[in-house]
Order: C-alpha cells, then structure tokens, then sequence
C-alpha cells in the first residue's frame, strides 16, 4: 500500500528560486512568517511527506500543504499575502491603495460616515487620522477611512491598510520579490496601445531589469494581479516573451525567466563564425541577383520589425536571412550543420539577442552591408564583416576594411 504521508504534487526548485528561499530564510529583512514558508519550501522539495516536514517545523501538515500548493500553483509570488480565500482575486489593487473620498462619492461607492447622521441636526463624529492613510496631512485629507473602503469593495480593512502602505513605498510585494510599480494597464489608451502590449513592456521591464532574475518563475494569475487586468493579456505576453526567447516553458513545471549558459553561448557564437565565414568565403561575387534579393526582402522585413518593436519577427526575419546565406554557399553540408545548431542559437539568444539595448534599425541596416559584400569580389573583406557580425560586433559599426 503506497505511503499515504508522500507528498501527492512533485516540487523541484529552480537555481534562482532556491537562491531566493534560502534569502528569505536566513535573511533579517522577511517577516517571521515569510521566513517559515520559505523553510516548509525548502524542506518540501526534499522529496519529504507534509507530516514529516510539519514534524520538523513544528507547524501542521495542513500548513506545510497549504503552502506547498502556493508555491507549486504561483511560484515564489504563492508565499505572498496577497491572494487569500474568499477575497475577490481581481480589485484593482492601485484604485483601492489610493481612492479617495471624492472618488467613492462620485461612484455612488461611499459608506455612510461613522457617528450620527448629519440628518438629526448634530456633527459626524470626528475621524481619527491614521498614518496608514497617507504621507502629510494632505492626504489623510483625501483619504476616507480604511473601514468605508474595505465596506466599498468588500475585503478587509487590513487589505486597505497593507494596500496603501504598497503604494506609498512604491511597490507591491510579490512572494520576496520587490516587482517595481508600474501604474496599472488601462483597458483602453489614448493611443489604442493593446492591452497584452503593455503588460509586455511591464514584464519585458522587470526581466531586463533583473528584478525577474534568470530561472525565476513567471506565473500569469500572479503577473495580472500586480497589473490589475485579466489573465489574458498576461498570457498573451508571456507567450511572446517565449517567442522571443526571454521566457521558456517548462512542460508540467510552467514558464520561468531563461536561463542563458555564457559558456553555451559563446561556443555556439564560435562555431557561427565559423559556419559564416565558411559560406562568406565560397559564395562572394557567386550569388544570383534573385538570392541577393531575398536577402534584401528579409533585411526589409527586419527594418520593418525593428519600427514596431517586434522583437520576435525581427529574429524569425534574421535567423531566415544567415540561412539563405548558408544556402547560397553552394555547400550542403554547411546548411545542414546550420540547421542542426539554429534551435541553439535562438534559445542562446546567438542571433539578434532579445536584451539587445541597442538600436534595432541599425543592426538591420548592418544586414545590407553583409548582401553587399556577397555582391562584391573581395571573399576575405566578406569573411571579416559576417565574422565580425556573428561576434556580435557589428551592430555597433562596420568593421573596417583591409589595408595592404
């Protein structure tokens, strides 16, 4: 008869995430109840049952399964205190952190005022101003009290409390993890920007940023919450995000930052010089004018992607270009090697890195300097410039020339 005390849901810890537990675990800065979760975390991936970690923390195997639950549903944002049963999911965490008296008033929202009514001849009892309301008196001011809120959206008034202290030191809690405020998405904008775009931006941000390190994982319910919008649009941006390679899935386990090797990166830029050049030295002044092109379609296309900011058709457009490169090369075995190493070099981010900061326009307007090469008579000018394009050199500028 199997163990009934084995924990029924596998947890594995990712680098990045067990880095982070252990942090919070040892650190001064996480509350004391944080530290906890983090310890029934850590030791659950032991492989341990509830009941043995429960023994070892002293807590209650209900405990150390309620948070192994969070934790395999949300990640490291499951430890968080903000998600809680039978609280709405989706209130606008920003609207309730800073609404204001007036604001309730004009949406019919207001609770009536503590004290006596105002209706019998005799003053509102006074409120009591409390700091969790706002900075300076300006605010406490603008601020209704904490209990006509919390009667306003239905939740607690600790939630009011915790969410406007949120908002006044510029972020919101994310299970340890510190994700900068961004005001939240509207569903609409002045410029008609879809809502899956800037949800994009906001989490393209916070991996470029590192504040969503590398193997760290990107739960979409938790990723709307912090935004305030619907799952949808956050799905819709993590999926591009894994277009470009930013974002890799995981089957069973969910999508977590990439985790790009240096050392696998730069072999796989080694053996693309390599490759390159090769087809460089045997296809110059060799390509048919409809070859060059195809590849002067395929640099359109990138300029084209690089003024939308499409990052993902910029790449598909760039990985298409040094194909046909390869193709015209006349040499089969090139391309075949090429094709072999190409998943590589996408999810290195080998060709047409994804952190590039740069300007996108020029390093597509590089590519025609490359078609003019392979239109030119000079093989070893043209093996220079894709070697020092593959290297990643020349997105800054045009290798010079040769000078005998």
């Amino acid at each position: 008869m199997p163990d009934a005390g084995r924990p029924k849901s596998p947890l594995s810890l990712s680098a990045a995430e067990r880095a982070a537990l252990n942090h919070l675990a040892t650190g001064t800065a996480a509350s004391p109840a944080m530290r906890q979760r983090a310890r029934i975390v850590l030791v659950c991936a032991e492989g341990r049952s509830n009941k043995d970690v429960a023994d070892a923390l002293a807590v209650t195997p209900g405990t150390v399964g309620k948070w192994r639950r969070r934790f395999l549903r949300m990640g490291m944002a499951g430890l968080d205190d903000g998600m809680r049963s039978g609280r709405p999911r989706m209130v606008d965490r920003v609207r309730l952190g800073a609404v204001t008296a007036g604001s309730m008033a004009g949406s019919g929202q207001a609770a009536q005022p503590t004290g006596r009514s105002a209706a019998d001849g005799s003053s509102a009892r006074p409120r009591a101003r409390s700091t969790d309301q706002g900075i300076g008196d300006e605010a406490d001011e603008r601020l209704p009290p904490t209990r006509e809120v919390a009667a306003a959206y239905g939740v607690s008034q600790s939630t009011v409390v915790r969410r406007r202290r949120e908002e006044r030191l510029g972020y919101r809690s994310g299970g340890g993890l510190a994700l900068r405020s961004t005001q939240p998405v509207p569903a609409q904008t002045t410029e008609n920007e879809l809502l899956s775009e800037r949800v994009y931006e906001a989490i393209r941000g916070w991996i470029l940023s590192g504040e969503l390190a590398p193997g760290m994982r990107v739960v979409e319910s938790e990723i709307a919450r912090v935004l305030g919008t619907s799952q949808t649009p956050a799905r819709e941006a993590v999926r591009r995000l894994a277009h470009e390679g930013l974002v890799t899935y995981q089957p069973r386990l969910g999508n977590f930052v990439t985790e790009i090797s240096q050392v696998e990166a730069r072999e796989a830029r080694e053996v693309r010089v390599l490759l390159e050049s090769a087809a460089a030295r045997r296809a110059t002044g060799r390509v048919p004018e409809h070859e060059l092109d195809l590849l002067r379609t395929e640099v359109r296309l990138m300029t084209e992607a690089a003024e939308h900011h499409d990052i993902g058709a910029f790449r598909e457009a760039d990985l298409r270009f040094h194909r046909q490169v390869l193709a015209t090369s006349g040499n089969s075995m090139l391309l075949r090697v090429w094709r072999t190493l190409e998943p590589a070099l996408w999810s290195l981010q080998v060709v047409s890195n994804a952190m590039y900061a740069g300007d996108w326009g020029l390093m597509a307007r590089r590519h025609l300097d490359l078609v003019l090469a392979l239109a030119g008579n000079d093989p070893e000018d043209a093996v220079r410039l894709f070697a020092a394009h593959a290297r990643g050199e020349s997105s800054i500028t045009r290798p010079a020339v040769r000078h005998d």
